[in-house]
């Protein structure tokens, strides 16, 4: 689904490259997580996936189901069906949730939206996410919780039903409850679309016990470094990252 070659990334106006010849494959299907301290790239990661304006692609190709998207616009990216759950969503002042969703749904169709199928999708959704009703009349994301607005980012994923969903610091913010209402209609979404992928961008492991994935990547210097399953992360909360350069060093030894 998504290939990512020899990607190399600066932020604009600078000449400092945040990702350097990054490599990255993820299937239909998989789940993966990519973890690494701060200022590492992972965040940098995900926006250029997304098309933010303050990343230049200074080389390499991003492919999203065969299409190249390094030139697309945001709103392309987001209409073939990549989604993007931010650190911190952006409030809309004036906008209201329904307005937004109703207006979303539409863009990614290409059809007009139903009223009568929109009202019911919107009362099951927001009931599955445990938002109150009054949201939804409410400008987007304004005076909202942290874990407020993360709800609202998974009730729009139920609506625009995405291919690829990446998760940047989906539990920043979040309390245990809210995470688990998040992270459980997150694997609801994915067991009733099966072919839908997964990046989640996280700095701990706490999330990935309830979105579990099958790749770990920890990612430093703006590079993949080391990739395993669930038991890597693990390893790096109890050691911390300094075990990447020094595992590497001996493996080269060996």
């Amino acid at each position: 689904m998504l290939k990512i070659d020899n990607l190399t990334v600066k932020v604009k106006n600078t000449d400092k490259n945040i990702l350097e010849k990054f490599n990255l494959e993820i299937g239909n299907g998989e789940i993966h997580a990519i973890m690494g301290p701060n200022g590492s790239g992972k965040s940098t990661l995900s926006k250029t996936i997304m098309g933010h304006y303050n990343y230049d692609v200074v080389d390499g190709s991003i492919i999203f189901n065969g299409v190249d998207i390094n030139k697309l616009q945001v709103y392309e990216r987001a209409r073939l069906g990549i989604f993007l759950c931010m650190q911190d969503p952006t409030v809309i002042d004036g906008v209201s949730n329904s307005e937004f969703l109703r207006t979303a749904r539409g863009e990614i169709s290409g059809e007009k939206v139903n009223l009568y199928s929109f009202i019911k999708d919107m009362d099951k959704y927001i009931d599955d996410v445990k938002l109150d009703s009054s949201m939804l009349h409410r400008s987007l994301n304004k005076g909202f919780s942290g874990g407020e607005k993360k709800k609202n980012e998974i009730l729009q994923l139920k609506f625009l039903k995405p291919k690829l969903i990446i998760l940047d610091e989906l539990d920043s913010g979040l309390d245990v409850d809210s995470l688990k209402v998040v992270c459980k209609n997150i694997n609801e979404y994915l067991k009733e679309n099966p072919e839908t992928s997964v990046l989640i961008i996280t700095h701990y492991p706490r999330i990935l016990e309830y979105i579990k994935p099958q790749y770990v990547h920890i990612l430093k210097d703006g590079n993949i470094k080391q990739t395993g399953d669930i038991n890597l992360a693990l390893e790096i909360e109890k050691n911390g990252y300094d075990i990447i350069g020094n595992r590497n060093e001996l493996d080269v030894n060996e």
